[in-house]
């Protein structure tokens, strides 16, 4: 990468008054040490995934399907009042209804639905995860438990009633509560490398079969969040497949660009913001953006 380039990146990020971590590789190329044709900007730091998580845990979930354990179409009775709680997804049903695993997954990665996620979570296990990670050699990704697990840890930390007070708190700039859900040390953890590592896997049809690869492939370009790494790619033409992450002042997304007649690019981006505040497009916008000029540095041929 050239000098230029990660300066334009680190600008981006500190305009947007956050800290991030970048890192892009073209799909079927290695982005492992400082010859590869790879940009990392603080790219092996850890970093809290969020809703990041979820990419691993569908490999897990297509693996199952691979191997004949769970069938795609076998169905789930799904209870919205026994759910995780969520602003999306099966959560926000008012009745129970029956979703077949593929379909759960597909509401878990087009709008990070929760619910289907720890549902999800409930039917491969973490010991399905962490096969996931142990045979891709992602060594410093860690799956700690899923999204109620979170919850549960961030009503603790603080010192909350319910999961709507954490939340409240968490989002009150006046109070700098030190949670673990902002601490990789004991959150969901990865580093962007290992990140775009799993994107480079499914993409060349090592994580799972040709037919479950499509899938998940399918999935992620069925995100319905357009205003990150999307954000610095709005044409028609380019496909965009991608997870998002949220909690509080973190921001992630992790997605595979790809241009018309080109070879995909992986990039992960995850940002811990100055501000807690439920909205901060203009952190967002950095990620696209930073996503942008990673993505163009690649592509220029400047990196070989």
């Amino acid at each position: 990468m050239t000098p230029s380039a990660e300066k334009r990146i680190r600008d981006v990020f500190a305009d947007a008054g956050c800290i991030g971590w970048l890192h892009a590789r073209r799909i079927g190329t290695p982005g492992g040490g400082a010859s590869s044709p790879d940009i990392s900007v603080d790219g092996d730091d850890l970093v809290v995934t969020a809703s990041v998580y979820k990419l691993p845990l569908l490999v897990a979930l297509c693996r199952a399907f691979d191997a004949g354990t769970l069938s795609p179409t076998a169905t789930v009775r799904v209870n919205p009042a026994d759910c995780t709680p969520g602003p999306t997804g099966v959560s926000m049903f008012r009745d129970p209804v029956v979703m077949s695993w593929r379909d759960l997954a597909l509401s878990m990665m087009t709008v990070s639905d929760n619910a289907a996620a720890d549902l999800v979570l409930g039917g491969v296990g973490l010991d399905g995860i962490e096969k996931v990670l142990a045979d891709l050699c992602l060594t410093r990704t860690r799956v700690v438990g899923g999204t109620a697990d979170s919850h549960r840890k961030l009503v603790i930390d603080s010192r909350a009633h319910t999961t709507a007070e954490a939340f409240a708190a968490l989002a009150d700039n006046d109070d700098a509560w030190t949670v673990s859900a902002y601490d990789p040390s004991y959150a969901s953890a990865t580093t962007p490398r290992e990140m775009t590592a799993l994107l480079d896997a499914i993409w060349t049809d090592r994580a799972v079969s040709p037919v479950q690869g499509n899938f998940i492939r399918q999935v992620m370009a069925a995100q319905v969040w357009q205003h990150r790494i999307r954000s610095g790619f709005p044409y028609a033409d380019v496909t965009v497949a991608g997870k998002t992450g949220t909690i509080g002042a973190i921001r992630n997304e992790a997605a595979v660009v790809t241009f018309p007649g080109e070879i995909p690019v992986a990039v992960a981006v995850f940002t811990r913001a100055a501000r807690a505040d439920p909205l901060l497009p203009v952190v967002d916008q950095a990620i696209g953006r930073a996503a942008q000029i990673a993505v163009s540095e690649l592509r220029s041929g400047r990196i070989h």
